[in-house]
């Protein structure tokens, strides 16, 4: 008997993965808009809910795709919340990313009433969850992994376990502490290549071809190039990424040097009004804010 699965937060990404699991399994939603959930009940195969405890009982597989730690909590704990309501057994997927430390203490609460909690923070970005090719990296109980990893693979190319409850979003933090690197020094080289006098698109064509080659060049230099920020990853959320990866840092006395100092690029790109434009707005900072 298939698994009903229940899929709360359809954002960006969280709107097309829906979709995709709706085509091979029977799947209920929820999102704090209930205009964007008949929108999508609509387009696709499946039932809207009102609440999130009509999805909850409705679901053997609760899976989050929201905000942040708080947008969690609130789903998970609230009165009539999926702590509540899901039936003893359940497992919730969450593809937010989220704090480690948040991951095993909800964990250790969901497993005291028989419910498992698997962290599964993905990678790829609005295109990725659009075409049905993200990467995840998952923590929590290996048993109940490999029960709901063939449903995971609906929306993903590649998904890794990568240890107990938390694993997946550690994971998720080195995942970001490269991205953030990675985006800073294609800005760099490409204001520095425009400041010499080269053509962008010849730079590029050939240092992509060898070691300096990278999704985000292959990407993003064309519509940085075209001062395109409309679209992607938005500021405010890799904000909140760095955010927590620096505070986890910090306990453990890691040194983050440059993640910090791109971080404090990214807060001045906020200032300026960028929040929700895409993380490559760190090449409009080059450019036009300092």
């Amino acid at each position: 008997m298939s698994k009903a699965i229940g899929f709360v937060g359809l954002g960006v990404m969280g709107y097309p993965m829906a979709g995709h699991l709706s085509k091979k399994y029977k799947v209920s939603v929820f999102n704090r808009s209930s205009e964007k959930a008949e929108n999508w009940a609509s387009e696709f195969s499946g039932n809207f809910c009102s609440s999130i405890k009509e999805v909850s009982e409705k679901s053997d597989i609760l899976i989050l795709c929201v905000g942040n730690d708080l947008d969690v909590r609130e789903i998970i704990c609230k009165k009539n919340g999926a702590l509540d309501n899901l039936k003893e057994g359940s497992i919730i997927v969450d593809h937010t990313t989220t704090s480690a430390d948040f991951c095993t203490e909800l964990n250790k609460l969901l497993n005291s009433k028989n419910i498992n909690f698997i962290d599964a923070p993905v990678s790829g970005g609005q295109s990725g969850a659009e075409s049905g090719k993200l990467s995840i990296m998952v923590g929590g109980d290996k048993g109940k992994f490999n029960e709901i990893e063939d449903i995971l693979y609906t929306y993903s190319k590649f998904i890794k376990y990568m240890g107990e409850s938390g694993s997946g979003q550690l994971t998720k933090m080195v995942n970001q502490i490269c991205i953030a690197g990675l985006i800073q020094g294609l800005s760099e080289g490409m204001n520095f290549s425009e400041k010499v006098g080269l053509d962008a698109n010849k730079v590029v064509e050939v240092i992509s071809k060898g070691a300096a080659q990278s999704w985000q060049m292959d990407n993003r230099w064309e519509t940085m190039t075209k001062d395109f920020y409309d679209h992607g990853f938005a500021v405010d959320l890799m904000r909140k990424d760095l955010d927590i990866i620096i505070n986890k840092a910090n306990k453990l006395n890691i040194n983050l040097e440059v993640t910090k100092l791109i971080n404090g690029f990214y807060k001045e790109i906020q200032k300026a009004g960028g929040g929700r434009w895409d993380t490559s707005s760190l090449y409009k900072r080059l450019k036009d804010l300092i």
